[in-house]
């Protein structure tokens, strides 16, 4: 069973200074290098620089590394490096889009980013160096004994194992029925009545209970014990009968509550920043976009087949409540709408073919998602009936119904995207939504986003 355990936490905030420091020291380097032999900069540039910084800080918090253990994972440190780097380019870029400051010199935006780079992995690969060399700061060892060796039980020895740097000295396991699979049997110390002098004798600092919280006598007993002695009792307690490979905690107050299922979109700030973005982005689509496209679609679609420009259609959106979708028209006015589109299909024009391919088709949802019926990003809405059937044959299809639909989504980038001819296909999808609303971040959407737009270019075997 895969669980989360409470991790080290990392004083972000100097982090963030020292990041910042590298941003600044990379800008006036820059500047130094391409644009004046003084590290007095500029009112224009100085403007940038604040731009900078401020961008800087929306795109670290987006991205943050805020525990050691990303901390001290090389690959996590350089994706998470990227992914700032990314959305604070995308910042900058929309900056200097909507005020037009073209002027900035294009080869030193591009020397301080490859600065900014550089000093900022040999800051952070060099940290993690310190972190794993002198994890504990030369400060003794917590000696930790572990009561239940059972999956939980197992997974933290897995985890004190892992991180050994940070000044866990794991001593043993004490457990009345012990699950010795695959298990050196010399880690189990005894049952639990030996526990006490165990922890006397070696003078452990801290006891972590894994068993499960019924046998509340024991923890009461072992707790008033832990506190007389000044050791630390924690717990991570077994849970393996929920049968759910991870579990998450929240804190309502000093509440704590558990949830099967990890839910980013649960938050209020997040909900924030995706509706603003969604606004944000679909308001530039229809206002520098759509007035181009529109005239030469509306032609196309009227030449060729008698009808609307615009096809209208129920479909179920977040909670499984019905709204209108738009899209333009692509197949001659027929009576068997409710039917999904198939390869070669005799109801389709050759421009709604185009359109189809091109993924033009689907440029009206942009109003769907100022109206707040659908996202940029999110799992794409089934028709109706497809909704009735597949909810009682797919596990954890109408999870996809948490989360507001999509005009593009985490499965169509992944090439499910099309028509559905067997139930794997759509399993399939439903796995791929469901991992997009238990990981969302502003950064996969935009991911996403590239990801259509590649695909479009390149071309796709199932767009039709």
């Amino acid at each position: 069973m895969e669980r989360k355990f409470q991790s080290v936490n990392l004083p972000f905030f100097i982090l963030g200074i020292v990041d910042l420091v590298l941003l600044n020291f990379s800008f006036r380097l820059a500047y130094f290098k391409q644009i004046s032999h003084y590290f007095v900069i500029s009112d224009y540039y100085f403007t940038l620089l604040v731009v900078f910084n401020l961008s800087w800080l929306v795109s670290a918090l987006l991205n943050k590394v805020d525990t050691i253990e990303k901390f001290a994972d090389p690959k996590h440190v350089v994706f998470s490096l990227v992914k700032t780097l990314f959305v604070h380019a995308f910042l900058i870029l929309a900056y200097i889009v909507s005020f037009q400051v073209w002027d900035y010199s294009r080869l030193f935006l591009i020397f301080t980013y490859l600065f900014v780079t550089i000093l900022t992995l040999s800051f952070r690969f060099f940290f993690t160096y310190i972190i794993k060399k002198y994890g504990n700061l030369g400060l003794k060892s917590n000696k930790v004994v572990i009561v239940g060796a059972e999956e939980s039980g197992k997974a933290l020895l897995n985890y004190f194992n892992t991180y050994k740097y940070f000044g866990y000295k794991f001593m043993g396991f004490f457990d009345n029925n012990p699950n010795t699979e695959g298990l050196d049997k010399s880690l189990i110390k005894g049952d639990l009545n030996k526990l006490k002098d165990y922890c006397i004798e070696e003078q452990i600092d801290e006891i972590y209970f894994t068993l499960p919280l019924t046998d509340k006598i024991l923890i009461n007993d072992l707790l008033k014990f832990a506190d007389e002695q000044c050791i630390y009792f924690k717990m991570a307690p077994e849970m393996s009968l929920m049968g759910h490979k991870e579990l998450n905690f929240k804190f309502y107050g000093n509440i704590p509550v558990m949830t099967l299922r990890k839910d980013p979109l649960g938050y209020t700030f997040n909900k924030i920043v995706k509706r603003a973005f969604d606004i944000a982005f679909s308001f530039f689509v229809i206002s520098c976009i759509f007035p181009f496209i529109l005239p030469i679609i509306a032609i196309a679609i009227k030449l060729e087949s008698k009808g609307p420009i615009f096809f209208k259609q129920l479909r179920p959106g977040k909670k499984n409540r019905l709204f209108v979708c738009y899209k333009f028209r692509t197949m001659k006015v027929n009576k068997s709408d409710h039917v999904q589109a198939t390869k070669n299909d005799a109801r389709i024009t050759k421009s709604g073919a185009f359109l189809r391919k091109t993924s033009l088709d689907e440029l009206p949802q942009f109003f769907n998602v100022l109206l707040g019926d659908m996202s940029v990003v999110g799992p794409r809405p089934n028709m109706v009936n497809q909704l009735k059937t597949y909810s009682k044959l797919i596990d954890k299809y109408t999870v996809r119904h948490f989360v507001t639909p999509g005009i593009t989504g985490y499965a169509q980038v992944n090439g499910y995207r099309g028509e559905t001819k067997e139930i794997e296909a759509m399993e399939k999808r439903v796995e791929y939504d469901v991992k997009y609303i238990e990981n969302w971040s502003l950064f996969l959407d935009i991911k996403i986003i590239f990801l259509t737009v590649f695909n479009i270019v390149k071309g796709e075997e199932n767009a039709y």
